[in-house]
């Protein structure tokens, strides 16, 4: 049998190199398939490969890349009708019903690598073991998944565009060249609203420790000065992380790092927050979601404000910096609530360790999630809605999500302008909102050329 070509095909992913792409070419190169990848994030589209491939694979990590993966799917199809079409990551089988409509034959879930290789190699199904048959009823859940465990192996980078064409890490002035891996994958949290749970389900996967290594020391020799390991939570095994953190250490001193870790595991943790300094730590980013404790328990975060605020103390305490994320607009948000928000930003002196549009982001109900057990949010979402890939709902203030519009447009002029710029500008729109009396915020206590951050501004 004639090996086939697969394309692998990458929309969006945060600005960063695709390690979705370099992981299954990895394991379809080990079964001697030709590969090639596409990462149209950074590549125009080359209508030629896409002729010449016998099967084309989307790899749909988020919400933001299965949509804009749609309109290519048709375009693949036009152009090359006998091709396989297959999708994989963690929104594939989240649209499994919505894909195949579109033609794609074959999907995989969050543990895709070996079913990716029985789907583009063998051309047979995929058993439900790959995470790959949802099942989904009216009110938009999809049946339990299985989270198999794959073989991995050290990604193969080659196929895709140099890490200097990626986002990078700033620090002041300061530009490092960012590499990115995962030391794990899934997670053992089930917060309501996170689009992880409806596929892992409370689950989680170690990538061996060797592994990872390799995967970094690759990418430093490619010309990465700092890592970013994308674990949804780098801390949902404590010993395996810790144990990374002391071979990176150990093997690249001169190399920086940032990790992903909930606030619960901060404070649960917080004895390994100066291990993460001593490793080589700029930053952590935490989905602090919300300073509202209703809506922190609404959402199932398992932390509140008080610990967020330890949290953030803690952090500052070890010379860490904490980069918080945010669902500021939710169906529960009132305008005096937002700005609470902005005023525990600021009084937290952590203004610039947040990316602007995480001021603006509003509240997405994927197919599969939690949310949908809630009664207030039933009753509040319309019909699932293909071309939003969401149940889409409004505010039952219109002023709420008036506010919501007018601060993503705000933020969306200026993407490249200072944070403490932008969110000035978001403070009196919000004060004004709601009659309130606008003085400005506290002039920071550390200067800007401290705070070190990713110069991607989106995140989702």
């Amino acid at each position: 049998m004639i090996t086939p070509m697969v394309l692998l095909v990458s929309t969006y992913d945060l600005g960063r190199q695709p390690f979705g792409l370099a992981s299954a070419a990895a394991a379809l190169a080990a079964h001697g398939v030709e590969v090639a990848c596409l990462d149209l994030a950074r590549q125009r589209f080359d209508a030629d490969l896409v002729s010449r491939s016998e099967a084309v694979a989307f790899f749909l990590p988020m919400h933001t890349a299965t949509r804009l993966a749609l309109p290519v799917i048709a375009r693949v199809r036009e152009l090359n009708p006998r091709a396989r079409i297959g999708a994989f990551g963690l929104y594939a089988p989240l649209n499994a019903e919505l894909l195949r409509e579109r033609g794609v034959s074959e999907i995989a879930g969050g543990e895709f690598e070996d079913g990716l290789v029985r789907m583009m190699v063998g051309g047979a199904a995929p058993s439900t073991a790959d995470g790959a048959v949802p099942v989904a009823d009216g009110a938009g859940s999809v049946g339990k998944l299985e989270v198999p465990r794959v073989q991995f192996r050290i990604p193969v980078r080659d196929g895709l565009p140099p890490l200097t064409k990626y986002a990078s890490v700033r620090i002041g002035d300061e530009r490092r060249i960012a590499g990115y891996t995962e030391a794990s994958r899934g997670c053992k949290h089930r917060c309501r609203h996170c689009p992880i749970v409806p596929v892992y389900d409370g689950r989680f996967r170690i990538v061996p420790i060797p592994i990872v290594m390799a995967d970094v020391q690759a990418q430093i020799a490619a010309g990465a000065q700092h890592i970013t390991f994308g674990d949804p939570d780098f801390f949902n095994g404590t010993r395996h992380a810790t144990d990374l953190l002391r071979a990176f250490a150990a093997a690249c001193p001169e190399i920086t790092y940032d990790v992903t870790i909930k606030v619960e595991h901060l404070l649960n943790h917080a004895d390994l927050i100066p291990l993460l300094r001593g490793t080589g730590c700029l930053f952590v980013t935490s989905a602090v979601e919300a300073v509202d404790d209703d809506i922190l328990a609404r959402l199932e975060k398992g932390h509140t404000r008080a610990g967020f605020e330890r949290a953030a103390a803690l952090c500052r305490d070890a010379d860490v910096t904490l980069a918080p994320t945010f669902v500021p607009f939710t169906p529960w948000t009132t305008i005096a609530g937002y700005c609470d928000l902005l005023e525990t930003i600021d009084r937290l002196d952590v203004i610039e360790h947040v990316a602007p549009i995480q001021l603006a982001i509003r509240l997405l109900i994927p197919q599969g999630s939690r949310l949908l057990e809630l009664e207030d949010v039933r009753a509040l979402v319309g019909p699932y809605s293909p071309s939003s890939l969401t149940y889409p709902w409004a505010h039952p203030n219109p002023a709420v999500d008036a506010l919501q519009r007018r601060i993503e447009r705000l933020v969306g002029l200026r993407l490249s302008a200072d944070r403490r710029s932008v969110f000035e500008r978001v403070w009196q729109e919000a004060h004004t909102a709601a009659g309130l009396d606008t003085p400005a915020p506290r002039p920071p206590l550390a200067a800007r050329a401290t705070i070190p951050y990713l110069n991607e501004p989106w995140y989702c």
